[in-house]
C-alpha cells in the first residue's frame, strides 16, 4: 500500500526510517518502555501485546507508523469510502456486535464500526501510530466503545470472542506486504463461528494492455549503460583504477529493476487489449494461512480482442464485502483497483513490461500460467513466474509453438 513516489532503488519502507533519522532500536525501546521514563512511556502506550521484530519493523511496520502515510490512504476516498460504505450501509450487522479492527492505524475503521452501532470494538495496531489512534478515538468521543490495543496481533491476546473482523489489510497485486497472514491468524484466534470477515472475499485480474512504458525502461536501461561507460573512463582519467571487472554485475542489476520488476502504473481502459481474466479467488472465511503461504499456481487465459502488440500485463486486485453465511450483509460492496478513467486508487495497478512485445492478431489468445511466491530474502515481497503463449488462428499463435518465460519482482 505504499505510494508510488518513493526512490525505486531503495525499499520505501527502509527509506522512511532512514529519511526521518529514527533508529529501529529506539522505536523498539520506546515502545517496550525501556527509554527516558518507562512508566509515563507505558501510560502513554499502553502496549498490550509484542512489537515488530526489528526487521520486519525496517522493512514493513516503519512506514505505518507515520501519520503521512495514514493521511496519504486516508485520502484515497475510493478505498475509505467504500470501507465506510460498506460499514455503513450494514448497520444492522454491526448493532451490538463485537468488532476487531486488525492493522487499525488511524483507527478510522474502528470510529466506522462504533458509529455503525458495534457496542465493543478492539483497535489492534503494531506501530506506536496507536498513541494517535487513542488520541483521535477519544477526540471524537467514542473511548467508551473502542479499546486501542498496540502490538502484533500474533501477539496480543483479547479478553472475548469477536463477531466481526475488520481490516484493511491488501497490498500492491493483493498480496504484496503478506498482511493477509495476521488477518487469518486473528480470525482463527478469535472470530466467533458464523462471525463475518470484512472484506470478505478477494480477487486477482490480469489483462493485456498497450504502453508506450516498455520502451522507455529499455531505453533507461540503455541510458544507464552509457552511463556506466562514462563512469568507468572518469575512474581511469581521474584515478587509474579499472572498473570494467564490475560491467557485467552493473547490467545485471539495471536488467532486474528495469526489464524484471513491476512498476506501479495509473492505467487508463483505452489501454486494455481485452478484458482482464480473473485467475485467482479467495473466500476469506475458508482460505487457511497455511494455502496462503504455499506458491500459488493458476493458469488462464487472456483474449486479445483489440490485437498486439501486447507491450506488457497489467495486475490488480477487487475486494468484496458480502458477511457471511450466517450473517450476510444487507448491502454487498465492492471496492475495485481496476483501471478507472476517474484515476486510480493508492494501489494503482502493477505492469508487468514485455520486451520484446507479444505479437497478436484480433481474437488471439494468450493461454498463460503463473506462479507466484514470496521472496527468500523478505517474506512481504514477491517473485512472479509465467509461461505464455499465443493461441488462435494468426501467423503470430501458428509461430508461437513454444511458451515463453517471464520472471518479475513485486518489490
Amino acid at each position: 500500500m505504499l505510494r508510488k513516489g518513493l526512490l525505486p532503488s531503495i525499499p520505501a519502507t527502509s527509506f522512511c526510517c532512514f529519511r526521518k533519522r529514527i533508529s529501529v532500536p529506539t522505536l523498539r525501546q520506546k515502545m517496550s518502555g525501556t527509554a527516558n521514563g518507562p512508566e509515563k512511556r507505558m501510560e502513554a502506550l499502553k502496549l498490550e501485546g509484542k512489537a515488530p521484530g526489528e526487521t520486519d519493523y525496517a522493512n514493513y511496520f516503519c512506514t505505518y507508523s507515520f501519520l503521512y502515510h495514514q493521511k496519504e490512504m486516508l485520502e484515497d476516498h475510493k478505498r475509505t469510502g467504500a470501507y465506510y460504505q460498506a460499514i455503513m450501509s450494514n448497520r444492522r450487522q454491526f448493532k451490538d456486535k463485537v468488532v476487531l479492527d486488525v492493522g487499525a492505524g488511524s483507527g478510522i475503521l474502528s470510529i466506522f464500526a462504533a458509529k455503525a452501532g458495534a457496542k465493543k470494538v478492539y483497535a489492534v495496531e503494531a506501530t506506536s501510530v496507536a498513541a494517535d489512534a487513542r488520541k483521535l478515538i477519544a477526540h471524537n468521543q467514542l473511548d467508551n466503545i473502542i479499546e486501542v490495543v498496540q502490538g502484533t496481533i500474533e501477539s496480543i491476546e483479547l479478553p472475548e470472542k469477536v463477531d466481526i473482523i475488520v481490516s484493511e489489510w491488501m497490498g500492491y497485486f493483493l498480496l504484496r506486504e503478506s498482511m493477509l497472514d495476521s488477518v487469518l491468524v486473528s480470525r482463527d484466534k478469535f472470530l466467533k463461528p458464523g462471525g463475518a470477515m470484512y472484506p470478505s472475499h478477494a480477487n486477482i485480474y490480469m489483462a493485456p494492455i498497450r504502453t508506450h512504458m516498455a520502451t522507455q525502461k529499455l531505453h533507461e536501461l540503455q541510458n544507464g549503460m552509457e552511463g556506466w561507460s562514462e563512469f568507468m573512463q572518469e575512474m581511469r582519467d581521474l584515478y587509474q583504477v579499472d572498473m570494467g571487472c564490475l560491467t557485467e554485475p552493473f547490467r545485471k542489476e539495471h536488467k532486474e529493476y528495469y526489464l524484471h520488476t513491476s512498476q506501479w502504473m495509473n492505467v487508463h481502459p483505452q489501454q486494455l487489449l481485452g478484458s482482464p481474466a480473473c485467475f485467482k479467488k479467495y473466500d476469506l472465511h475458508k482460505l487457511t494461512l497455511a494455502e496462503l503461504q504455499a506458491p500459488m499456481k493458476e493458469q488462464f487465459v487472456m483474449h486479445v480482442a483489440d490485437g498486439g502488440p501486447v507491450e506488457a500485463f497489467t495486475g490488480y486486485f477487487d475486494v468484496l464485502f458480502n458477511g457471511s453465511e450466517e450473517n450476510p450483509a444487507d448491502c454487498d460492496v465492492k471496492l475495485s483497483t481496476a483501471p478507472d478513467p476517474t484515476g486510480a486508487t493508492h494501489w494503482g495497478q502493477q505492469v508487468f513490461y514485455l520486451q520484446p512485445p507479444l505479437e497478436c492478431a484480433p481474437n488471439d489468445s494468450i493461454i498463460a500460467s503463473i506462479e507466484v511466491t514470496r521472496k527468500p530474502e523478505n517474506h512481504r515481497l514477491l517473485r512472479v513466474n509465467m509461461l505464455v503463449k499465443v493461441d488462435g488462428t494468426s501467423i503470430f499463435a501458428q509461430q508461437s509453438q513454444q511458451p515463453r518465460a517471464l520472471r518479475f519482482n513485486i518489490d
